[in-house]
């Protein structure tokens, strides 16, 4: 167990150092381990030599693995107040408003006790490692000057994570979270991971609204309805304006509303010219930007080409292959998707980050906005591209695409089982195989081939139900067993090492871990180790055992709840439950992804933000695109009526819809597979006449989704944000910090006060000067010879108009 605060030793961060190379071969030479020693022994000196002499403690010990050292690092008293000041003069002089600085509040410049945890923790990171042009130390991990430096991160605070865990499971059990918990979160954490937290709360909120009218709709059979499609889309509009509102009205509060002006750079960062100015030319890092668009055009073509294969191959095994193992070849799309598609997303997004790198960002957090645009886009394309083919392709042309693959896969094969005529039939009948270019007779086959009508409201179960569920079990269940695992292979190659004497060999480099093994249920202590106190060692043992958690980051939970938006604005009109699904799970991922942050992953590092960043401008896109796909969807499958059985068709099956208005039924009913209608079919005329209109009607709603955006956001900027609390302290900060500085300069205000300057001024010489005033009172002004001041006329006048009265 984690010992307490009271008893643990203060440590502010921690630097991974690997004290062994990356070598060619596996066995060095006796030579290469000599200047790898040699090597790591110089720049671990050098490391201890900077920290140390920049004021700050610092101190090495054992890490989890062979050749690791932890580095501790604590600022002093002295050394975090001087952070403090620095950063509040920095502030001032970049823009940043500031209560704090004007009403003079300077006790947490003489006792940084006061400092939130999170902003001590922030500070000195930042004092390490920004770059020495932004007055840092330099130390970043992977960067040329520092090359064994893997990590730098922050210990738990596991009493406030316990307490933290209870509160949300045991007392606050609703769906929101207030801004006193979100300010509790912000202190630990920092701003970016309070900022995600009331992102999710206030998303989770909303969906109450949209999951109740889909349970009415639901509950009232009216699939497709106009009238939820169209609040569906006003609801998307109203939400990611009203989040834009709530992210200003918190950076308000958190004092981090412009936050961007004092943004340190990226060490990686490096100018064109070489100079000290440190500057790169803005065309420059724009021309890199579209020159990487073809990159990326090309893996999103080639992954859009990768699953619409696997959609028409799944389409094939599922409709028309009934052979043998048929059963076995069902899953063969599955396992496609699984084996190629993930490999090819690790491809791309390697080469995303090295685009990334080249566009050369001069701060993280427009490299990390760039990195994010580029990684999700394709993230994008692999969860809404199945919906999209089945919706748009294969429903409305199930049949001409099911006679494509007939025609492909058949006319040389004859294997089909059952369907092995009817393919025949197709491919004769429509002159597929042997005249091309002709207008067939319509084939009573590939319009009796029915496709699944609930196939779009499975896909919808599928990815808000089942893969929901099991990302669940992959944030909260799935690291508990892999860690499980490493832990009994580390335990067993200790017992190996224990029991061939290598411990002894090595016991210069051996390190006791959490996952130490143990003998007759008690933990192995090795001899190098019998140092330091029993709290110590305690300690020791749960810092080692995080390290070996893997770093968090805000892109996968921000990613994973975009994505159920999408679903939600793009695709609920098929399945009205999912709002209702998505609202469920959100209450869940609420607590899975706190206590993701304090079991699974190491504590974030905390960073001033005052936006969610990009993932802002991709909600906006996606509530536009809503609009698109669900005039879409209504066109194609509103339902002709409302029945009260599940026997109701919809639009696309009706004689009067454009895509079958060319094609009547067939006049036979006793030969459902022969050619007896002499109607001609022109699919080019199909197309056409059902893409046109849906164009049309897609360019509507986009502009009907403009001005319903601008209107919402007239709306909500009056009606949430003027007139606020949060508008009214940003405005009075700003100006507070103006006449602060004015003050000090001697300079009046409009209420009369003078600042301390000026105070002085009039200690000092008001007696002389108001001696001299008063003298010369009497005398005349050299500015008016006329006496044109020194006459009033004003009282005489009134005392006339008394005197007549």
């Amino acid at each position: 167990m984690a010992p307490s605060p009271a008893d643990a030793p203060k440590v502010d961060i921690i630097l991974v150092f690997r004290t062994s190379a990356h070598p060619a071969s596996k066995y060095p030479s006796k030579h290469e381990a000599r200047e790898n020693a040699a090597s790591a022994e110089a720049e671990y000196a050098r490391l201890l030599a900077t920290l140390q002499g920049a004021g700050l403690r610092a101190t090495g010990k054992r890490g989890q693995k062979n050749g690791q050292v932890l580095v501790f690092v604590w600022a002093p008293t002295v050394k975090l107040a001087k952070m403090v000041q620095r950063e509040r003069y920095t502030d001032f002089l970049r823009g940043l408003p500031s209560t704090e600085l004007v009403t003079n509040d300077t006790s947490v410049v003489t006792d940084p006790a006061l400092l939130a945890p999170a902003d001590r923790l922030r500070l000195v990171y930042e004092f390490v490692t920004s770059t020495r042009h932004d007055g840092g130390l330099g130390v970043v991990p992977g960067s040329k000057e520092w090359t064994r430096v893997e990590s730098v991160f922050a210990l738990h605070d596991h009493k406030f994570n316990d307490l933290w865990m209870r509160s949300w499971t045991r007392r606050q059990i609703g769906f929101g979270i207030g801004k006193v918990e979100l300010d509790k979160i912000k202190d630990q954490f920092g701003e970016a991971v309070a900022l995600y937290f009331a992102f999710l709360s206030t998303y989770t909120l909303s969906l109450g609204y949209i999951a109740g009218l889909g349970v009415v709709f639901y509950v009232l059979r009216m699939p497709y309805s106009v009238i939820y499609s169209s609040l569906l889309v006003l609801w998307s509009v109203t939400f990611v304006e009203f989040w834009r509102i709530r992210e200003r009205s918190l950076a308000v509060r958190w004092g981090t509303r412009g936050s961007f002006r004092v943004e340190r750079r990226r060490a990686q960062y490096g100018n064109s010219s070489g100079g000290n100015d440190n500057k790169f030319p803005w065309w420059k890092r724009d021309a890199r930007i579209l020159a990487s668009l073809p990159v990326i055009f090309l893996f999103a073509a080639a992954l859009a080409t990768l699953l619409t294969a696997i959609f028409l191959f799944e389409a094939f095994v599922t409709q028309l292959y009934t052979g043998p193992g048929q059963t076995i070849i069902s899953f063969s799309p599955t396992l496609l998707f699984v084996a190629l598609v993930p490999q090819l997303l690790g491809v791309y997004h390697s080469y995303a980050v090295k685009l990334t790198d080249w566009e050369n960002h001069a701060h993280q957090s427009t490299y990390e906005a760039s990195l994010t645009l580029k990684t999700f886009a394709l993230s994008a394309v692999v969860a809404y591209l199945g919906l999209a083919l089945s919706a748009f392709v294969y429903v409305p042309f199930s049949e001409q695409l099911m006679g494509s693959v007939s025609r492909t896969l058949f006319a040389t094969s004859a294997a089909v089982g059952a369907h092995a005529t009817r393919a025949a039939d197709f491919i004769t009948a429509t002159g597929v195989a042997g005249t091309t270019g002709k207008s067939a007779e319509f084939n009573v086959w590939a319009r009796s081939a029915k496709t699944d009508p609930s196939r779009l409201q499975n896909q919808m179960f599928a990815y808000t139900v089942t893969n929901q569920a099991v990302g669940t079990f992959t944030e909260v269940g799935l690291p508990f067993v892999t860690r499980k695992i490493d832990e009994w292979r580390a335990s067993r190659k200790a017992k190996a090492n224990l029991g061939t004497g290598a411990s002894g060999a090595s016991s210069g480099s051996s390190v006791a871990s959490s996952s130490t093994p143990k003998k007759n249920g008690k933990r192995v202590v090795f001899e190098d180790e019998e140092s330091g106190e029993k709290e110590e060692r305690e300690f020791l043992a749960s810092v080692r055992h995080e390290v070996a958690l893997p770093d968090y980051t805000l892109f996968g939970d921000y990613s994973e709840m975009v994505t159920q938006f999408g679903y939600v604005a793009l695709w609920s009109t098929i399945w009205p439950l999912a709002p209702v699904m998505a609202f469920l799970n959100n209450w869940l991922e609420l607590r899975s992804d706190a206590f993701k942050i304090t079991t699974h992953c190491r504590r974030p590092i905390p960073f001033r933000t005052e936006t969610i960043g990009p993932w802002v401008d991709t909600l906006s896109f996606i509530a536009w695109l809503s609009a698109l796909t669900n005039s879409a969807l209504v066109y194609l499958f509103r339902p002709t009526s409302f029945p009260s059985s599940t026997a109701g068709g919809t639009a696309i099956n009706t004689s009067d819809h454009p895509l079958n208005a060319s094609c009547p039924a067939p006049t036979s009913t006793t030969e459902p597979f022969s050619l007896t209608s002499t109607t001609t079919f022109s699919s080019s005329y199909n197309y056409s006449s059902l893409v046109l209109p849906a164009l049309l009607l897609a360019l509507g709603a986009s502009h009907a989704h403009l001005l319903a955006r601008l209107l919402v956001r007239h709306v909500l900027e009056r009606a949430v944000w003027r007139g606020s609390r949060a508008a009214a302290q940003e405005e009075e900060a700003e100006r507070a910090v103006k006449a602060w500085y004015l003050r000090s300069l001697g300079v009046e205000d409009a209420e009369g006060r003078l600042g301390e300057v000026g105070r002085e001024i009039v200690e000092s010489e008001g007696g002389a000067e108001g001696e001299s005033a008063n003298a010369d009172l009497g005398n005349s002004d050299p500015e008016d010879a006329t006496g044109f001041w020194t006459r009033d006329e004003g009282l005489d006048e009134i005392r006339k108009e008394i005197k007549d009265a």
